[in-house]
This record gives C-alpha cells, sequence and structure tokens, in this order.
C-alpha cells in the first residue's frame, strides 16, 4: 500500500501526488482573526461556524481550529466549537487540525473529534521525554501530527538548525515510536522577512531550502506552515501580503511544501501579479540583493492606495472653521499651526480663558473620548498634550494681564491632583504620563518631582487644598514609603483620596499594605495612564463617589482574604530543609578562565551609534503603554499605526541623540576571585583566596519543590571552597544629561519630549547593559569567546551566564547595591550614586552581578519565612528589624514591629 497522508472528517481525504498543496484554512484561530476571537468571546457560536464554513466554501481543505486566548476557557471552548462543528455536515466534511499550545486543550479536542485529525502541534521545546509522551498519545488517538522545528534552546531559524531539529524528531517518531513517517508533517518555522533587520533577510531562504532537505531525507513526511507570518512586516497592506504569501508558496512548493496554513480566500495567482511586485517580491522572499526591503518599501504604498506622504500634507482642514482647525490640531497632535490659530481664535472671544474653556477644551474632550474608547493610544494624547500646552502659553500673558488690570482668569478645572515620586525614588516616567494624560481632561496637575519627602507632600497638599494625591514609585522600598505616607495623612487627618502607581506596586499591596493604613479616606491602585482619568473622575464625582469607593473598600476587603488564604495555602520549607534541596552542581573538572584583570575598571570607549544597535524596543513600546512585541507591534492591526509614529518619532530622536552627543555614557566593571560560603559568595583579594575581600549575601527559596527541582539561591551557580571561581559586577549609566535635556523639553510646552528622552535614555542604559555583558562573555571575562549571537538574538538570553541585579526577584535586597558600588567605587568612577531607599541616580542606570556557570539562571526568591529573615540578619550583621524593612515585599510573615503599628 502506498504511504499516503490519509485523513478524514466525514469524507475521507488522501495527500496524493495529484495535489501538490493542501489549504489549511486559517481563520477559525483566536490568535490570527480578530473577528473570529471576537465571535468567540462573545459566545457568538452561530456566527463563528459561518467563519469555517466559508473556509471550507473558498477551498480550505483542512481547517485549523485554534482558541489560545488569555480570556477565553480554550478547553471549553474548543470542545463546545468541534462538537458544534460536528453537526454541521458541509463543515464537517472536511478533516480538522486541532491547534493549540496547551496540550490539555489539544487532548481535549481529541477526545471528541470525529475522523482522524492533524494535532498542531508537538515539539522537542520541553524534551525528548515529553515529546516521546505526546507523540505516543498522538498515535494512540490515531491522529497525524505537525512538527515544530522547535527544542529545548527554542525555535529553528536558521537551515542547519531547521534540518537538525526535524531529523532528530523524525528519528525519534519512526524509531522509536513506531510512527507511521506520513503522518508525520513538519513545521520548520516561517519568519517575518523584509523587518529591516538584517539578520532577518535570509528566513525565506532557509526555510525554502530546509524544505529540500526534509523531503530528501526524511521519506515520507510533509511540510507546513503559517504562510502569514512571512509578510508580517506589511500588516494592514492586504495586496503586498497576498502577493508575497502567492511568491513564497510558488518557490516553497517546488521545493517540496505540501501544506501550509493560509487564507484560502485570499490567495493570488503567481502570474497575476503586478509584474514590478513580483519582482520585488522575489528579491525579498529569495533574499536576492541587499537592498530588498527598501525597495519594496518604496512600492508598498502604491499598492495599499496612495502615498503617505500626500496624506499627511492634505491641508484642506485649514480651510475649516478656527475651532475645527483647533480641535484637528489637538487630536491629530499637530503643532504646526497652533500659534497661529490660537492666536485668531483670541482675537474672535471675549476673553482669553474663553478659549481654553471652549475650542481647547472641546478638542481634548474629543481626544479623551477618543482614547477611551481605544481609538487614540497614549503616545498620540501625549501628543496631544502637546499642542494645548503650546496653545495655552500663547493665551497665558494675555490671562495674565487680565488678571493684572483686574479681572482675574476665572478658570474652572475638573480639580487639582498633587503628583510626586516618593523619598528615596527617582523613576518619573509613568508619573509623568499620568500627569499629562490627566492634565489633558481639565485636571490641574501639581508635580513635585521625584525624591519628595512625605512631610512636603503633606504640606503643599494642605497649602494647595489639592483634591487627590498621587504616589509613584519603582523601586520595592517605595512601598514602604508609601505605607507610611498613608499612615501620615491618617494622623493627620486628611480624607483625600490616594492613588497609587508605578511598577512594583499592585493592587494586592495596595489592599494589604496601603488602604488598612488610610482609614479616613481611600487609597486606590491605579494599574496605567489609561485608567487614570476614570478612577479619578468617580473619587471626585459628588454622585459617584460614595458608591465608587464602597465598591473599592469592598473590593479591596475580597483581594485581602483572598490573598492571606492563598500564601496561608502555600507550603514553604524551613530554611535547613531548603538548604537540604539547594542545587547540586557538579563541579569536578570545572574549570573557568581567569577574568583578564581583577579589580575595578572604568569602561569609556562608549560609542551612542554602537550603543543604539542593542536596544531592545518592546519595553519602550511598554512604556507608552502600547502592548507587543516589536517588531510585530508596528503591525498591530489596532495599535499598529500609533507605534509605527512613534517609533518614527524615537527614531528622528536617536538619530539627534546620537549627532548632537546627548548622552555621556560611562560605565565601571570589575572582576573578584570568589568561592560560594553557604548561601553567601565570599570575594578575595587575591588568586590565592588567602584573605577575603566582601560577602555578597544571597536569599534562598524556600517554597516546597515538585518533581525534584531545587530551591535554588545565587550561591549554588558560585564554585565552593576549592575550586577556583570568579565573580563580577558592574554599573552602567546613560549620564545625567537626560534630565537637563527633558527640563529643556519641558520648558518648552512639550512633555512628549521629555518623556520621550527619559524613555529613550532608559533604553540606552539597558542595551549598556547588554552589550558589556557581551563583552564579558567574549572579552574581559572571556569564558565564550566565540559567541556570535547578534544584538536581537541577545534579547532572548541565549548566552550562557546571568547578571542578576540587587532589589529584583533573585536577590530583592536592595542594600547589596552598598558592597557592589564599594568594590566598584561607583560613584568616582561611573557619577552613580545611590539615595537612601538604594535607587541610583541617574535614574538611567543599571547595575548588578555576573555569574558565569552555563547551569546558572534566573529565579524569582518569592516569600520568605522568618527563620531565613533572622538567619539572613546574622549573616549580614543587620538588625533583624532593618533586614525586615529591606525584604517586606517577600516576607510570608507580618513582623512584629509592623504588627505593633497596625494594631496602634
Amino acid at each position: 500500500m502506498s504511504r499516503y497522508l490519509r485523513l478524514s472528517g466525514l469524507e475521507p481525504f488522501v495527500l496524493t501526488p495529484d495535489i501538490p498543496f493542501v489549504n489549511v484554512g486559517e481563520r477559525t484561530n483566536v490568535t490570527g482573526s480578530a473577528k473570529f476571537r471576537k465571535l468567540i468571546t462573545n459566545r457568538d457560536y452561530a456566527a463563528a461556524l459561518d467563519v469555517a464554513r466559508d473556509q471550507v466554501e473558498n477551498g480550505a481543505q483542512v481547517i485549523d481550529i485554534n482558541m489560545d486566548e488569555g480570556l477565553i476557557d480554550s478547553k471549553a471552548a474548543m470542545v463546545e466549537f468541534l462538537n458544534l462543528v460536528a453537526s454541521e455536515p458541509d463543515i464537517a466534511r472536511v478533516p480538522v487540525m486541532i491547534d493549540s499550545s496547551k496540550w490539555e486543550v489539544i487532548e481535549a479536542g481529541l477526545q471528541c473529534v470525529q475522523g482522524k485529525p492533524i494535532v498542531n502541534s508537538i515539539s522537542l521545546k520541553e524534551g525528548e521525554e515529553q515529546f516521546r509522551h505526546h507523540a505516543g498519545l498522538c498515535l494512540a488517538y490515531g491522529a497525524a501530527v505537525v512538527v515544530m522545528a522547535f527544542d529545548e534552546t527554542g525555535q529553528a531559524d536558521t537551515f542547519q538548525r531547521k534540518t537538525g531539529i526535524c531529523s532528530r524528531a523524525y528519528r525519534i517518531l519512526t524509531e522509536e515510536i513506531g510512527f507511521p513517517p506520513e503522518d508525520i508533517i513538519f513545521d520548520p518555522n516561517i519568519f517575518a522577512v523584509a523587518t529591516g533587520i538584517e539578520e532577518h533577510n535570509n528566513y525565506g531562504v532557509d526555510f525554502i531550502e530546509a524544505t529540500r532537505w526534509i523531503r530528501q531525507n526524511l521519506p515520507h513526511c510533509h511540510i507546513s506552515g503559517g504562510v502569514s507570518n512571512l509578510s508580517f512586516s506589511f500588516r494592514g497592506n492586504e495586496p503586498v501580503r497576498e502577493a508575497m504569501h502567492a511568491v513564497f508558496l510558488y518557490h516553497a512548493i517546488q521545493a517540496g511544501m505540501d501544506m501550509g496554513i493560509v487564507n484560502a480566500g485570499q490567495l493570488v495567482v503567481y502570474d497575476q501579479i503586478d509584474p514590478d511586485l513580483r519582482e520585488r517580491c522575489e528579491d525579498v522572499v529569495l533574499n536576492r540583493r541587499p537592498d530588498a526591503t527598501e525597495r519594496m518599501l518604496e512600492i508598498a504604498e502604491k499598492f495599499r492606495g496612495g502615498p503617505k506622504e500626500e496624506k499627511v500634507r492634505d491641508l484642506a482642514w485649514r480651510d475649516w472653521p478656527v475651532e475645527k482647525r483647533l480641535e484637528h490640531a489637538l487630536v491629530n497632535g499637530i503643532t504646526e499651526f497652533i500659534e497661529e490659530d490660537t492666536e485668531a481664535a483670541r482675537l474672535a472671544a471675549e476673553r482669553p480663558l474663553h478659549v481654553i474653556e471652549g475650542p481647547l477644551m472641546a478638542g481634548m474632550n474629543v481626544v479623551g473620548d477618543l482614547f477611551g474608547a481605544g481609538k487614540m493610544f497614549l503616545p498620540q494624547v501625549v501628543k496631544s498634550a502637546r499642542v494645548m500646552k503650546q496653545a495655552v502659553a500663547v493665551l497665558l500673558p494675555h490671562m495674565e494681564a487680565e488678571k493684572a488690570a483686574g479681572g482675574g482668569t476665572g478658570r474652572e478645572t475638573a480639580g487639582k491632583v498633587l503628583m510626586a515620586t516618593v523619598k528615596g525614588d527617582v523613576h518619573d516616567i509613568g508619573k509623568n504620563i499620568v500627569g499629562v494624560v490627566l492634565a489633558c481632561n481639565n485636571y490641574e496637575i501639581i508635580d513635585l518631582g521625584v525624591m519628595v519627602p512625605p512631610q512636603k507632600i503633606l504640606d503643599v497638599a494642605r497649602e494647595e487644598q489639592v483634591d487627590v494625591i498621587g504616589l509613584s514609585g519603582l523601586i520595592t522600598p517605595s512601598l514602604d514609603e508609601m505605607v507610611h505616607l498613608a499612615s501620615e495623612m491618617e494622623r493627620e487627618g486628611f480624607d483625600i483620596p490616594l492613588l497609587i502607581g508605578g511598577a512594583t506596586t499592585s493592587k494586592v499591596h495596595t489592599a494589604v499594605k496601603i488602604a488598612p493604613r488610610y482609614l479616613r479616606g481611600q487609597a486606590v491602585y491605579v494599574l496605567d495612564a489609561s485608567r487614570a482619568v476614570g478612577v479619578v473622575s468617580q473619587l471626585l464625582s459628588p454622585t459617584q463617589k460614595d458608591g465608587y469607593i464602597d465598591g473599592i473598600r469592598a473590593e479591596y476587603v475580597e483581594v485581602s482574604e483572598r490573598h492571606e488564604r492563598a500564601e496561608l495555602a502555600k507550603k514553604r520549607l524551613p530554611l535547613a530543609a531548603a538548604r537540604a534541596n539547594a542545587m547540586k552542581i557538579d563541579w569536578a573538572g570545572y574549570s573557568v578562565p581567569a577574568p583578564r584583570f581583577t579589580g575595578a575598571k572604568v569602561i569609556g570607549d562608549w560609542d551612542l551609534a554602537e550603543i543604539a544597535g542593542f536596544i531592545d524596543w518592546t519595553p519602550f513600546f511598554q512604556t507608552w503603554e502600547l502592548k507587543g512585541v516589536y517588531p510585530r507591534i508596528l503591525e498591530d492591526e489596532k495599535q499598529g499605526e500609533a507605534a509605527r509614529q512613534l517609533y518614527a518619532d524615537a527614531q528622528e530622536m536617536l538619530s539627534r541623540i546620537i549627532s548632537e552627543n546627548w548622552f555621556r555614557p560611562r560605565a565601571v566593571l570589575g572582576f573578584w576571585p570568589a568561592n560560594a560560603v553557604g548561601d553567601d559568595i565570599r570575594l578575595y583579594t587575591g588568586e590565592n583566596r588567602a584573605e577575603s575581600l566582601a560577602m555578597l549575601h544571597t536569599l534562598r527559596q524556600q517554597t516546597t519543590k515538585r518533581d525534584g527541582r531545587p530551591n535554588v539561591a545565587l550561591s549554588d551557580f558560585v564554585a565552593p571552597e576549592g575550586i577556583p571561581d570568579y565573580v563580577g559586577g558592574f554599573v552602567v549609566t546613560a549620564g545625567p544629561e537626560e534630565s537637563e535635556i527633558a527640563a529643556r523639553f519641558e520648558r518648552a510646552n512639550d512633555d512628549y519630549g521629555a518623556i520621550m528622552v527619559k524613555a529613550l535614555a532608559d533604553r540606552y542604559a539597558e542595551a549598556m547593559a547588554e552589550m558589556l555583558h557581551m563583552r564579558v562573555r567574549r572579552e574581559f571575562w572571556g569564558y565564550a569567546p566565540d559567541e556570535t549571537f547578534t544584538p536581537q538574538e541577545l534579547i532572548g538570553e541565549p548566552y550562557s551566564g546571568i547578571r542578576p541585579a540587587p532589589g529584583y526577584p533573585a536577590q530583592p535586597d536592595h542594600t547589596e547595591k552598598i558592597t557592589l558600588f564599594r568594590l566598584l567605587d561607583a560613584e568616582k568612577a561611573a557619577g552613580v550614586q545611590l539615595t537612601e531607599s538604594m535607587a541610583m541616580w541617574p535614574g538611567s542606570s543599571v547595575s548588578g552581578i555576573y555569574i558565569g556557570h552555563p547551569a546558572s539562571y534566573y529565579f524569582g526568591v518569592a516569600r520568605v519565612e522568618r527563620d531565613q529573615v533572622e538567619d539572613y540578619a546574622q549573616r549580614k550583621a543587620m538588625p533583624v528589624e532593618e533586614a525586615e524593612r529591606w525584604l517586606a515585599p517577600v516576607l510570608n510573615y507580618i513582623p512584629v514591629q509592623a504588627g505593633k503599628l497596625a494594631a496602634e
């Protein structure tokens, strides 16, 4: 009998040589179709079945069904939808591809599907044992399998990785499990091309050549792939995407690809593609010339429906009435004509104030409505605020003159909000963004800046008679400052709302630690800027305030009780038992090269353009509350336009940073002979390890572990006494210049520019840390001299060794920075200081230690018990109360002193 892939729905399907390509319909996939995701989320299964029916009618020979989405019970949705499909003969006649990253969802689907399906997917990413287990179950259920080119180290992106993983999987499946080779479908990973990143240019060629090799060397198997991934860079430009898909499939099918996840209704005929577009698609897909991406971009807009430049320069709105011109400028963030239009509005108004309260606030109300409806995004709102500020700056002298003449300004605001970053903390980007958004909605903002003592906050709040206080903090000691300030507000008789926000804050911490200290008023956690306006408006509304606060209090009681139950349910080990379950590394035969130097050394050869090449852009977009991974976010269906404009603005400022030398990066690096001593790491003055230089203290996980997993401390990754090892340390900073440059933008009423420069300074510091770590591995320590990872590959941390930082999950104690800064003389060498709360100034700074062992990895200490805190305090020669203060976020008990304070 011929070795053909045989599948079935209600009707059999045999993949014979007469069928060159199988269309797998992609529209019934919640991760690939926003329409289908919305239908499933809203439980509109009748319309969802119509999507599947359309796929079959348009030629899909298999339908891919995926329910993996965070807000959906994917297992229940998979079962319900498959059962409904089974009752629709016109859909159920074709085979099903059960698609999920969760095995329980796949198995649930296998238990209710009829006929012979395909499982998408299994892989080696969790190791051979799990791979064999899943493959054996697929065999038992009688399903064919898609095998992803994915192993323990990640997805295969090169020809060598794709072919190596697939041949390994093929051997296991056919020789060890007895899987029919004709039921194996390999997916060697189709990745996006024409992204602007050089390393991506050969992705199309790598897939095509890997396909050719697999079909020639792994008999009877098949090749599939998600074709839409290829054109991700052109999301939103469907004609170009369809042309790229057709060109890619033309060559991939010739190489042996016989199956693909495509939109069956949107495949164009290769020969009918515009010749110029087809040529440029071929150049991109086959990587035929170095300027292929640029040439594709040159003509892409032509096929979308018109050059962008013409749309941008459409000035028809300049003929509108001045009120509509102001609204248009505010909504679109256009400053070019704002002074002219504001002056025209002023001359037509009775008073300058009327321009603010009339057309300007009307325009900002439109911005607020669009933002609230998800039709504008944070970067666009901040640009709108820049327009508003510049308009107000035009009016201000006239308002001051009117006030001097006895007329008064008489401006009514929605409320007065005081904002501050708490004592010891230097980070303010998030706070500034919230302030801008509130100002856009007619709230008066009093911004006290960073490192603000609690008494100053209270004094100004009382003096200015503010309606709300907003606190921000990024580092964990800031949480204690917020608790303290809440207690002081209670003691001094305040009853106004207290807003809590920042990277380390949370609803749980606010409910458990802050709100109980401030009973006269209400502490409210604000997740991000998009929520701030709604929260403040309800807190200040005469009609909504009481009900809103009652709801918050009830919710926080429930959050506190749930948190307490969850913590009590978690089993933790005594310290002695956790140490007995420490990570066991086989140190026999371990040797690591000595670093090129020991002690501290200033690293001064920094080039701003080179550093920029190491920037990880994903956190940059997160700063602006755009959620997604770069570069895919640029083509996001909802956020793409805003993300592209933000990225263009960032690139423009980045070029100025580089050409005008805005930042003066500096860094200091050190290495020391080291050994683990229990849970700590001892550093020595010399190679003979006779004299101790310093001790780095670490904390050990105490959570009960499963499956033989260890309770890890950072010291586990450093060799014990008697085996030579080393530890490094570093401090890098983009420099203090960001503060003055940001202030310059603020003085020009340009909050957008001020926030942008701070966000880019933060990215520079992180890029420096990544770049320096690479040089440590290759050069300064040299334990990986042949490492060849590109800057983009480094984002995934594929290298050996780690650089944990004090104050982060692996070592929550910020005071460990004191030892590190002393060893490096960081203040003198790099110009970085520690505040009393152990924040680094300038804020765009990064510090940490280097551990080089290949088994080392990042982890979180999580909650610790009293026995470890007491032991830790003894090792550090620190009072237990002081240790409890610095470890407060990870304590699994209420300290005695805190308990007394709460009782009082």
